[in-house]
């Protein structure tokens, strides 16, 4: 197909508030290069490491909730990000161009990936390359990345909204339910439970044949029963003393301490995100009088992605969307998003896409 010189998207240009987040129609349309092919993006789904890195949250001197105050340093997920930057790592897109080396096979396959492109290392096996902070994302038309990472999902009869709003929240889910070796007959207590990567860690949970308990607002609770829960407990509720297999935690905060106490002897507490605040305090005495294990999970292997893949082609899952937006329309997506109003998540369409 002709490629055109330039295309539109949103630029980061600095930690801040939504005015930082600049549409531009006049980016340099980016080239393949070996190994690499070029993605027409065709929806991408609103996750909450953007805000967090838009904001510099991942700074290590910023202590508050994620969404309360920004910094100008070193916020990105490995230090400082150079700008500007092209956001947004949920993507489901097209293939229509190709660097040297790639099989001609990949033209016109929609494809996905994960939000965190393995890249280990000698000395560093967990090594990852972010999309959308160490290189571009799909908040504008196109996106360039490598072949390797790229999972073909063109069997899939879920729409292209679905596709872009599963990378982040199922990938994370089923990385933290996959280190915590969460099986069939398990308990499990999942929090955050109404957002993303809640809502999906409550569904896989429940496709592997777990027990699920979700933690989420009253409003919300019909939506964690939707997915799969079989019980709901308020934020503020004390989760039952010594009681599930695995903790599924992406919200952090001042319940941590009572998350761990809801283990069993022996139980696993999974741990991905913080957004109720990353600072947290615990007794150790329980950590190791009940053998407990904490695992902090962000690196994802191939596999586990390539496993989602499989489900998202046989159809297996299905997220809940709360709303589309206009790429263009981001900065109200994602202060939908922050309001918390809605479970499920937020996609956000290229110019070309919106109906």
């Amino acid at each position: 197909m002709d490629l055109p010189e330039t295309m539109s998207g949103v630029l980061l240009t600095a930690h801040g508030g939504p005015e930082v987040l600049v549409w531009s129609e006049a980016i340099p349309l980016p080239r393949p290069r070996p190994g690499e092919v070029l993605v027409r993006v065709l929806a991408a789904g609103v996750n909450n490491t953007d805000i967090a890195t838009r904001l510099g949250w991942y700074a290590p001197e910023v202590t508050a909730a994620t969404g309360e105050g920004a910094t100008g340093e070193a916020g990105g997920y490995a230090g400082a990000l150079r700008f500007p930057l092209i956001q947004g790592g949920d993507l489901c897109g097209r293939v229509v161009a190709l660097g040297d080396g790639v099989e001609a096979a990949w033209t016109g396959r929609r494809v996905t990936c994960q939000i965190n492109l393995p890249e280990p290392a000698p000395g560093h096996p967990t090594a990852y390359r972010a999309l959308g902070s160490d290189l571009d994302g799909a908040f504008a038309q196109f996106c360039r990345l490598p072949v390797r990472h790229l999972q073909d999902v063109s069997a899939s009869p879920l729409s292209d909204e679905e596709i872009a709003a599963m990378p982040c929240a199922f990938g994370t889910a089923l990385n933290l339910l996959t280190r915590a070796r969460v099986a069939a007959g398990q308990r499990v207590l999942v929090t955050g439970a109404s957002g993303g990567v809640g809502l999906a860690a409550v569904q896989l949970a429940r496709h592997l044949g777990a027990e699920v308990t979700g933690v989420a607002g009253a409003d919300k609770a019909g939506a964690v029963r939707g997915a799969g829960a079989a019980a709901v407990l308020g934020r503020d509720d004390r989760p039952p003393s010594q009681s599930f297999d695995a903790v599924i935690d992406v919200t952090g905060g001042p319940g941590w301490a009572d998350r761990l106490a809801a283990l069993r002897p022996g139980g696993t507490c999974a741990v991905s995100g913080a957004i109720a605040g990353p600072v947290v305090t615990m007794d150790l005495r329980p950590l190791y009088l009940q053998d407990l294990t904490v695992l902090g999970c962000t690196y994802q292997p191939p596999e586990v992605f390539a496993a989602l893949a499989r489900l998202i082609n046989d159809g297996a899952l299905r997220p809940l969307i709360a709303k589309t937006f206009p790429l263009r329309e981001i900065a109200a997506a994602q202060a939908a998003f922050l309001s918390k109003r809605h479970p499920g998540k937020f996609v956000l369409l290229p110019p070309e896409q919106v109906p």
